[in-house]
């Protein structure tokens, strides 16, 4: 059986076909290759419009960012300024009000009834006034005290105004109770003091034999060789003891020498009483340590401070009649 041969148009036509299909296939790869480089410049040109926008927004903060900081900064001038013309303000005033006072004082001075030596005198006589009352009850200064209060009578018998002889007669009465205060308590209290705490070394640091006749013949043979303390004593033996014992005492007496210093009345007494504790601690009974414990005693009674119900009493009344004076 033979087999057929192909025509030549059909040969033809399979090679047209073939051919065909290539130039499709062709075609395809050339569309996928473009399409996919389309792709690729695509996304980088997305990723380049992103990368724009994230610099521009960048520096869109920053931008924001210097203004708002420019704002804070004109915000702190302008509050700078508002307090720099708060100050300004309040000088302005205050200029005014000295002006108004210079004005015053200038109008006072040119008074006839009111002399400028009379002015000058009543100065110098409220400011004295003033410094004997504080060397009193700051200071303690008594003798100072009595000097300015004699200063200041003369130069008030320098002003021959009527008006101020009730103001005489009330300085003569201060005066007066000024002379007759005594010794200022401070000073009293702390020579007191120093004079208790130099007699404390003489304490006898053993207690008298006072039942010697009656005591058994062999504490009367062994007393001079032997000395028999109870164990539950309260009196410090060890020497590591009462020294601790004498420094807490000499700081209680420093401690109530400071509080006389300060006119501190409670904490002197506090640290005396601590001192009386400090006392037993130290010394046993005996006639002398009662006399010494009665003598702290009467310390702590002690005042530290002047007593004048009358202190500043011309002082006031002289302001008062000024201030009197300058609202007519």
């Amino acid at each position: 059986m033979s087999t057929p041969t192909p025509s030549p148009s059909t040969a033809r036509r399979r090679g047209g076909a073939a051919l065909l299909w290539l130039l499709v296939l062709a075609a395809l790869a050339a569309a996928g290759w473009f399409g996919w480089r389309w792709w690729q410049q695509d996304r980088a040109h997305a990723r380049n419009a992103e990368a724009q926008s994230i610099q521009r927004l960048a520096a869109l903060e920053s931008r924001t960012a210097a203004l708002r900081e420019d704002q804070r900064a004109q915000g702190r001038r302008l509050q700078q300024g508002d307090a720099t013309n708060r100050v300004l303000r309040d000088e302005l005033l205050g200029l005014g009000q000295r002006a108004a006072l210079i004005e015053d004082s200038v109008s006072k001075l040119a008074d006839p009834e009111h002399s400028g030596a009379q002015a000058l005198r009543l100065e110098e006589l409220e400011i004295v006034l003033g410094i004997a009352q504080q060397r009193l009850r700051l200071a303690g200064d008594l003798g100072g005290a009595r000097h300015a209060y004699a200063l200041a009578a003369t130069l008030l018998d320098g002003i021959h105004d009527p008006a101020y002889l009730s103001l005489r007669q009330t300085l003569t009465q201060e005066r007066s109770a000024v002379d007759a205060l005594p010794e200022d308590p401070r000073a009293v209290a702390a020579g007191r003091l120093d004079a208790f705490a130099a007699s404390l070394p003489a304490l006898p640091l053993r207690t008298p034999a006072e039942v010697n006749a009656q005591a058994p013949w062999w504490r009367r043979a062994f007393g001079r060789l032997i000395e028999v303390r109870p164990a539950s004593g309260s009196v410090a033996v060890d020497p590591g003891d009462r020294a601790a014992a004498l420094a807490a005492l000499q700081l209680e007496i420093t401690l109530a020498q400071a509080a006389v210093e300060r006119r501190d009345r409670d904490g002197y007494r506090r640290a005396l009483a601590r001192a009386d504790g400090w006392l037993t601690r130290l010394w046993p009974d005996s006639p002398a340590l009662r006399e010494r414990r009665a003598a702290l005693r009467e310390l702590r009674e002690l005042r530290l401070d002047l007593t004048l119900p009358t202190l500043g009493t011309t002082l006031n009344q002289l302001r008062a009649m000024r201030a009197g004076e300058g609202s007519r």
